[in-house]
């Protein structure tokens, strides 16, 4: 079903006049504890706070802090120094409480909330402030393409509107908080990326952000350890659909068979992208080369030739899925494409470095599960054409008892696609050696080892005109072996 039109503000986000009302969004300990049911401990209810923060050292004075207990970090040990800075607000946890009364905070001004948990009162706050927030919410999810897709969205948006859109990683249930907690009374849009690695976290986090618009980008086998199979990806992201409120409309990729059921299946209003043609929105003539993507984008009503800064045949959904939602808010074709050219891809994904040795290095160390493997071989033996493709992959991470198949499989595909070698670091590393000798390659073209002894033997066989791809999961640190290739073939290091 096509969903067209711009979709409205509330009726109550204008005064009788027809003027925009802005909302404050400072808050008070009243919003506080109706927030979270906190219990106010020591202060006054009275205390205005201009935002929320959670870290020491960059939060300033008159924002209320938030002592986030983590894995490796915990803000209650950091409460007596934001005081010191001139903090007058904190939100602790329950059991925190008899540890840190003596310190008579109430002395010094400080007003003190207590809550059971404190991740779970930041992400309450939040869900506070977007409960008054009168503009309108995209969220975006998918196994892959979400980042760039947020940014594309972004870059679209933040060319017309007033437009907040998540920061770096802060997808999870203390990054997409924060984000929504810095809204400011002028932002029409909030572009938000809502990531998972087990069942419950997407109902959660679009629990928080109630999205007008939802976009699920992709579906691919990754974070199974936390959901188990394929079918478990489908769950997990698909709770994104249980927070778009009626009349909202949830975006999918027409060109996976996962989504199409997924679309059949829902009582939402769907909107498809894709490149067939029973997608809404489409992209046809698509044309690659080393430094940009071009394509005619096909919307209901009108079309536009795009061009995107950007590597990689993958990149064009991601590019309809950001102009799908810009569809939905009345932009033309013509504006889509005046925001999709302002793209860049962000650091680490898909970054094409040209080198003054002659060799390029395509860095996509980001992260790295199996259908992005699949992706960035291929764009490998298409941006290395005649040249030689040269593929070093690194571990993929949280695939539980697929993990042994999923390896191999990258080896045999980098087998099959024709690559001229392959290097491989990590527990796994044997694994996918074992399925590029299975796809076709000779055992003389498939290296296994460490990072420096990879690094070594890469500065030894590479020749001018050659595209190497790294890629890998961030825990497997590939831009361990993207410096110091990056430097000795940019001449900045001789040895060989």
């Amino acid at each position: 079903m096509v969903v067209s039109g711009c979709i409205a503000m509330d009726d109550n986000s204008v005064s009788e006049n027809g003027i925009a009302q802005p909302v404050d969004f400072s808050i008070t300990v009243v919003d506080v504890l109706k927030a979270t049911g906190g219990i106010l401990i020591s202060g006054s209810e009275s205390a205005v706070f201009e935002a929320v923060g959670i870290d020491s050292r960059t939060i300033l004075s008159g924002n209320l802090f938030v002592a986030i207990q983590g894995e490796h970090h915990d803000g209650h040990a950091f409460i007596p120094g934001v005081i010191q800075q001139g903090i007058r607000g904190v939100v602790v946890n329950q059991a925190k409480t008899e540890e840190l009364r003596g310190k008579r905070w109430s002395d010094e001004g400080v007003t003190w909330v207590a809550v059971d948990d404190t991740i779970r009162a930041l992400g309450d706050l939040a869900a506070y402030q977007r409960r008054r927030y009168e503009g309108r919410v995209i969220g975006i999810t998918g196994s892959n393409g979400k980042t760039t897709t947020r940014r594309m969205t972004a870059a679209i948006f933040g060319r017309y509107f007033e437009t907040l859109a998540s920061r770096g990683n802060y997808n999870n249930e203390i990054g997409l908080p924060l984000t929504i907690l810095g809204l400011k009374p002028d932002h029409q849009w909030m572009v938000l990326e809502l990531g998972m690695n087990h069942f419950g976290e997407i109902r959660r986090l679009s629990r928080i952000c109630r999205p007008d618009i939802g976009i699920i980008t992709s579906i691919a086998p990754c974070h199974l350890e936390g959901v188990g199979s394929i079918d478990g990806v489908v769950r997990a992201k698909a709770e994104i659909l249980e927070n778009i409120p009626s009349g909202g409309t949830v975006i999918l990729n027409r060109d996976d068979p996962h989504l199409v059921q997924l679309g059949k299946k829902t009582d939402t209003n769907v909107l498809f992208f894709g490149e067939s043609r029973e997608a809404d929105i489409r992209a046809h003539s698509i044309y690659e080369t080393g430094e940009e993507i071009r394509f005619t984008l096909e919307l209901p009503d009108s079309q536009a030739l795009v061009r995107l800064h950007a590597t990689g045949r993958f990149m064009v959904s991601n590019a309809l899925a950001a102009a799908s939602a810009g569809h939905l808010a009345g932009l033309s074709g013509d504006e889509i494409q005046a925001g999709l050219l302002r793209f860049r891809p962000v650091t680490s994904r898909m970054n094409v470095i040209p080198t003054e040795r002659g060799m390029t290095i395509i860095d996509d160390t980001y992260n790295a599960n199996p259908g992005s493997m699949a992706a960035a071989i291929n764009t490998l033996v298409t941006l290395a054409g005649n040249n030689r493709s040269i593929l070093v992959v690194g571990d993929m991470l949280e695939l539980g008892e697929e993990t042994d198949r999923l390896h191999r499989q990258v080896g045999e595909l980098a087998g099959q696609a024709g690559i001229i070698q392959l290097y491989a670091t990590g527990p796994h590393a044997g694994l996918v050696a074992e399925g590029a000798r299975a796809g076709g390659m000779h055992k003389n073209q498939v290296i296994t080892g460490e990072k420096e002894a990879i690094i070594t033997d890469l500065k030894k066989q590479l020749k001018t005109g050659d595209r190497v791809l790294v890629k890998g999961s961030r825990g497997s640190a590939m831009e361990e072996i993207v410096e110091p290739i990056k430097e000795w073939a940019s001449g900045r290091k001789d040895e060989a």
